[in-house]
């Protein structure tokens, strides 16, 4: 019965509001703009700290930037990469962390839509499922699931612009044991046949996106420079796969700094961008070796910084995704095209 009570619900919601048959109930309509795009923010490696004050300088900073840019160009909704509770996440559905950290920080109005939440290594520390839990209390946590999907539809609610598929790279790859100053070295997967069955699911909703944009987010990098570099697992399994189903990103955390590289390989173009500075800064570029050469078009990253993050904006023409400083001074910019 709770079932069908759930299936009509979502029918009536669809029929009195005009929303498509196909919409997704993680999905989110664009907030309308004078100039037709849709805009939305992207933070990684933002937890604070463990300790009062639970909040970093830089973490304040940025989301205050974050404040103010939402408000200025209305945008629609957060992406958060991970690492959201330093150092051993959180405990519980009721962690103090969660007030502290989250809700007493990102107090800005413009930030009271949706925050579309992934975990990190730090994260994997503490309890994941209560970070997940905590979307049945907080109005606007969205974590429905380790691994997960959700789409971005034009403010007329006709079609859709843009699909995410949000993955946990600790249960794919390992890792769940790292600190920040160790590379990312992982062992492998604590449970191979779920991680060989999320692999399937990845390829399966790569497979069957048809939005003009696909953008795939986990927390651990496929390409870096940085500290902790590439992540091998990664490289292996999920770059073929964004090559093939010719997603147009993947953005990531981890390394504290903001990064974008981009490769071909096969006829096939591919963008990676680091946006892990929501909280440390770092200016480590010891992996530089390690990416494909002349994959590396920015670098930010120095511990004087007040950190950053990244706002993108986008159209059924093309996807703007800038990377911005605390001070609200766009540092970089990089154009996307719709996926052909």
């Amino acid at each position: 019965m709770l079932l069908i009570a759930i299936f009509s619900l979502t029918i009536f919601y669809q029929f009195s509001f005009g929303f498509p048959s196909n919409f997704g109930r993680n999905d989110i309509v664009a907030k309308a703009t004078d100039d037709g795009n849709a805009r939305f923010l992207i933070v990684g490696d933002w937890g604070g700290l463990p300790f009062v004050p639970y909040k970093t300088p830089s973490e304040v900073a940025v989301a205050a930037a974050m404040g103010h840019i939402g408000e200025k160009l209305n945008t629609s909704f957060q992406l958060a990469l991970g690492d959201n509770f330093y150092y051993d996440g959180v405990q519980s559905v009721t962690d103090p962390r969660f007030k502290h950290t989250f809700e007493d920080v990102f107090t800005a109005k413009s930030l009271q839509t949706p925050w579309y939440v992934l975990a990190g290594n730090h994260d994997h520390l503490g309890n994941v499922s209560a970070q997940i839990e905590y979307s049945k209390i907080s109005h606007r946590w969205v974590y429905p699931d380790y691994f997960y999907t959700f789409s971005l539809w034009e403010s007329d609610k006709t079609k859709k612009l843009v699909d995410f598929v949000i993955i946990d790279t600790v249960l794919l790859c390992g890792g769940g044991n790292l600190t920040d100053w160790e590379e990312t070295e992982v062992d492998g997967p604590k449970n191979n046949r779920v991680a060989e069955a999320y692999w399937q699911w990845i390829e399966g909703q790569l497979r069957q996106s048809t939005a003009p944009y696909l953008i795939v987010s986990g927390h651990f990098p496929v390409y870096s420079v940085a500290e902790h570099g590439p992540t091998k697992c990664l490289v292996d399994r999920l770059r073929p796969l964004l090559h093939q189903y010719k997603a147009t990103t993947y953005i990531c955390g981890h390394d504290h700094n903001l990064q974008h590289l981009a490769e071909d390989s096969d006829g096939s173009h591919m963008d990676y961008f680091v946006v892990g500075a929501g909280n440390i800064v770092e200016n480590s570029q010891k992996h530089a070796a390690a990416v494909p050469a002349g994959s590396l078009k920015y670098f930010w990253g120095t511990g004087l910084l007040l950190g950053g993050f990244s706002m993108v904006e986008v159209n059924s023409s093309q996807m703007t995704l800038s990377l911005v400083e605390h001070t609200q001074r766009t540092l970089y910019q990089a154009v996307l095209k719709p996926r052909v």
